[in-house]
């Protein structure tokens, strides 16, 4: 197989050559690695590249296949974490400077269960400076950029994660989402991003920026590898406090089974309004796929949102100070223009986070209760395509608006409710750039997300698309 053949297999392919010996596991790595090597000088999605330990990891895949010792589905593919994921022996840098030299003694959770899964480990990826921000533009380990336009963002924080499955310099990656961090990426790189609910995946070992909203999940070029990637990862975790015992599932079971018969909530205040002409009406015509796959698609009523989404972020800002306190107080300068002057707004009072937390609450119960009617609702992913790297703000309805505020419009709400939710490709600007649909549910209900999200993948070719680099 050619390199390209090879960067661009969905794992369920990688999975099959890997186990009927068309290639091995070492050949798809070097595969990769040099695909890194030509590419990532222009993506910047890596920080780190771990060639050593990822031939390392599948010579010993090899092994293990050949003498009949397989782990499962991933075993002997190539994956790569956002440097938020703690590795053992293998720098974390969080995107900051405070974390340069940071060398974990021992795996995050989620990065020991993919490691015990079989997979491959290619190395650690760029993301918005401790995750505080939706560009992936770091001051110090350079912008990731879009590889479908190297003008323009990734999305982010998890830029690094969305543009190395666009770019194919990995089979899956991971990510983390506090305001839709990975959906961001997702939806602007035109990949597959999964933010299960809160307390399905550990977050053990995860560098944070809220404890309260942050969420950790997969991102890749099918609905089918985040089912995968998922099933490998969800579960408790007695060193995570805010995991939930709540039984993991093989997310690929229901994948077959469509959505004729489910009933799609779209809701239009909020999630529509101030949205660009053509991401709306890539996601109309996505709508207009799901009724013809046999879906009841109706519209809702979401009353709400925007206090939720305040509300939301008064306390993501009240964690952030208190998590970088040291670094604001002992070397202001050695954080990032952007995320400095977060971190140095004024703090939420007492009161205020009480009036976040009853908005968060009436959120939650508006959306919970709307899904007693409805098996799932459908936005838009981000109400703009990717934005030029360096624009802080875009033209929308007339008016100038924050990047910042645009793209975290329709995440945000799922990060205040706690509730699954994915991104996959549903369209293509005139020039060129994707655009993302939005699937949520119900808590822990992520089999039917995915099982929506795959029906709709199937009818379509959005996924198929590979940018030219």
């Amino acid at each position: 197989m050619a390199d390209l053949d090879l960067a661009t297999l969905t794992i369920t392919r990688a999975a099959q050559a890997l186990r009927s010996k068309e290639v091995s596991a070492l050949e798809l790595t070097d595969a990769y690695l040099r695909r890194i090597e030509r590419l990532n000088p222009r993506v910047n999605a890596y920080v780190t590249v771990t060639a050593e330990r990822a031939r390392e990891d599948a010579k010993r895949a090899d092994a293990e296949l050949a003498a009949g010792r397989a782990r499962g589905p991933l075993h002997g593919v190539p994956i790569a974490h956002k440097d938020l994921y703690e590795t053992a022996g293998i720098r974390t840098t969080g995107g900051g400077k405070f974390h340069a030299n940071h060398v974990p003694s021992a795996d995050c959770s989620v990065a020991r269960k993919l490691r015990e899964a079989g997979t491959v480990l290619l190395g650690k990826l760029n993301t918005h400076e401790y995750a505080y921000g939706v560009t992936t533009t770091n001051p110090h380990y350079g912008a990731t950029r879009n590889p479908w336009n190297l003008a323009h963002i990734p999305g982010g924080s998890s830029g690094g994660s969305g543009a190395a499955i666009a770019a194919g310099l990995a089979t899956a990656t991971t990510g983390t989402d506090t305001g839709g961090s990975i959906r961001m990426p997702a939806s602007v790189c035109g990949v597959v991003g999964m933010k299960p609910t809160y307390g399905r995946v550990s977050k053990q070992g995860v560098l944070p920026l809220s404890y309260a909203f942050d969420h950790a999940g997969p991102l890749t070029r099918t609905v089918e590898d985040a089912a995968l990637v998922l099933s490998a990862i969800a579960g408790y975790d007695a060193n995570d406090a805010t995991t939930v015992r709540t039984p993991a599932e093989d997310y690929t079971a229901q994948l077959g089974a469509g959505v004729r018969g489910l009933r799609i909530g779209v809701p239009r205040a909020w999630f529509f309004e101030r949205c660009d002409e053509e991401v709306a009406a890539g996601v109309e015509a996505a709508l207009a796929e799901l009724r013809r796959l046999g879906a009841d698609v109706r519209e809702i009523e979401l009353p709400g949102v925007a206090e939720g989404v305040g509300a939301t972020f008064a306390f993501v800002l009240a964690e952030a100070q208190a998590i970088h306190a040291d670094a604001l107080r002992t070397r202001p300068e050695d954080l990032g223009a952007d995320v400095r002057a977060l971190l140095q707004s004024p703090a939420p009072s007492g009161e205020a986070l009480m009036t976040a937390l009853r908005a968060r609450d009436a959120l939650t119960v508006t959306v919970r209760r709307a899904l007693e009617s409805v098996d799932l609702l459908a936005t838009p992913a981000t109400p703009i395509v990717a934005a030029r790297i360096g624009d802080d703000t875009i033209r929308m309805g007339g008016a100038n608006e924050n990047v910042l505020a645009a793209m975290i419009r329709c995440t945000a709400p799922f990060n205040a409710t706690r509730l699954p939710a994915l991104s996959l490709p549903c369209g293509f600007t005139r020039a060129g750039l994707p655009i993302g649909l939005q699937l949520a549910g119900r808590p822990f209900d992520e089999a039917t997300v995915l099982r929506a999200g795959h029906a709709y993948e199937r009818a379509t070719e959005w996924h198929a698309r590979f940018p030219s680099l």
